[in-house]
């Protein structure tokens, strides 16, 4: 039982994230081109603030959909394929 409410728990995270269009619109660009850093990401999304990218990334992160490593000074974040074929498996088709 306690395994199906992690599961839920974590079903929840996902869908508010996804529930926020600039987050919608943030994993559906790293969905299809991974490995993206912070300022490519901001680049794609001209009308987003730096500190509310950080936000919605963060939120992103924190439901576990998308993963990020850093490398040096740059931090570059990816869908988390098992997240999203679990519990979004829109953003792989």
């Amino acid at each position: 039982m306690a395994e199906n409410e992690e599961e839920m728990g974590q079903a929840v995270k996902v869908y508010k994230a996804l529930g926020e269009p600039t987050r919608l619109k943030i994993a559906l660009l790293l969905a299809k081109e991974s490995n993206q850093c912070f300022t490519a990401i901001g680049e794609r999304l001209e009308t987003v603030a730096g500190s509310t990218l950080s936000h919605h990334l963060k939120q992103l992160t924190d439901s576990g959909l998308i993963t990020s490593r850093k490398n040096g000074s740059f931090i570059h974040y990816s869908v988390n394929q098992e997240v999203a074929e679990k519990f979004a498996p829109y953003l792989l088709a």
